[in-house]
């Protein structure tokens, strides 16, 4: 038998790997999760309080505004912890937490306010260096990434960003590909120390459905220690059996649930309310400036103790006006 040889790295990209692999930590960890069919029904606060700690890498899942974790967000903003690491994929929840100072390095793919423009927060962090370290990948490989540490490999051979600066400010590594000879982006697996994700609905143990884009649920719920849910709706398992094929993230992958109805505002919610146009547009003006942001925190964060004292906020009418 002939000695095999390593393949030759072509290239690798300058930024460093935020989170190191671990992935036989992580398999050990999984096999310890609780299986049993027990209730984790829970508020905002008793999840962050549980499992979520400072200096952790967190991650959220979404579709642009669509089912962002809005209420999970601003109970973390609210907790005092701080010093997270973070894959940046998002727009109101990223943002917030940036303005809200508690992001110290970026796994950065897109943050922005998308067709509101773009984020001051984002900017006035990373120049500030209050965000130390700043790593790109392209949205695809930050998916990608994830499928990885759900397969349980340490990395996945694709073709993203190859020819592109995003490939040089990655981590990613290129090969030759042993088998065609083409160029390969190796892309690292990403685990979690904390996931966050909305779905349109769950029962109490964490069996969750989502309608519409399900964005990378499926990926991201896979390769988190810890996943903590929020739900539109809570709902009987026996309803959840009726349709098992719509059950893409599975009650052992989650360690929380937590029921928040509206809880991605001011984002939308498919077959459950659109979009607050207007608060969107006041925060654009809001975000422009460190005064405007911090104003922004105190009234619609800091000042309200809970996502029902939000909604209160917010008013029955608003609310009603939203809804589809």
């Amino acid at each position: 038998m002939e000695n095999s040889k390593s393949i030759p790295i072509l290239y690798e990209g300058e930024g460093s790997l935020i989170q190191p692999i671990d992935l036989n930590a992580f398999r050990e960890l999984n096999r310890k999760k609780n299986k049993k069919l027990e209730s984790k029904l829970m508020t905002e606060e008793e999840a962050v309080d549980r499992f979520l700690k400072d200096g952790d890498y967190i991650g959220f899942e979404l579709y642009g505004t669509v089912r962002a974790p809005m209420s999970l967000t601003r109970a973390i903003i609210r907790s005092g912890k701080t010093d997270f690491r973070l894959a940046g994929q998002g727009v109101h929840e990223v943002d917030l937490l940036l303005g809200a100072n508690l992001i110290r390095e970026i796994d950065f793919t897109y943050i922005g306010l998308e067709v509101f423009g773009v984020s001051g927060n984002v900017r006035r962090r990373v120049e500030s260096g209050d965000v130390s370290n700043v790593v790109e990948w392209s949205n695809a490989s930050l998916t990608w990434r994830f499928k990885a540490a759900s397969m349980g490999i340490p990395f996945i051979a694709t073709k993203c960003m190859l020819g592109s600066d995003t490939l040089r400010r990655s981590a990613a590594k290129v090969i030759e590909c042993p088998f065609t000879g083409e160029k390969l982006a190796l892309l690292p697996a990403l685990i979690l120390d904390v996931g966050f994700i909305h779905v349109n609905r769950a029962d109490k143990y964490g069996n969750c459905q989502i309608d519409g884009i399900s964005g990378f649920a499926f990926e991201m719920s896979r390769a988190c220690k810890k996943l903590i849910i929020s739900a539109e709706e809570i709902i009987d398992t026996d309803d959840i059996r009726k349709a098992p094929d719509r059950t893409i993230i599975p009650y052992y992958l989650v360690d929380g649930v937590v029921h928040a109805p509206f809880a991605s505002w001011p984002g939308e919610m498919s077959n459950a309310h659109e979009k607050d146009v207007d608060h969107y547009n006041m925060y654009l003006e809001k975000q422009k400036t460190e005064v405007g942001m911090n104003e922004y925190l105190k009234e619609w964060v800091y000042d309200l103790p809970n996502h029902q004292a939000l909604l209160d906020k917010i008013g029955t009418t608003k609310l009603k006006s939203l809804r589809i």
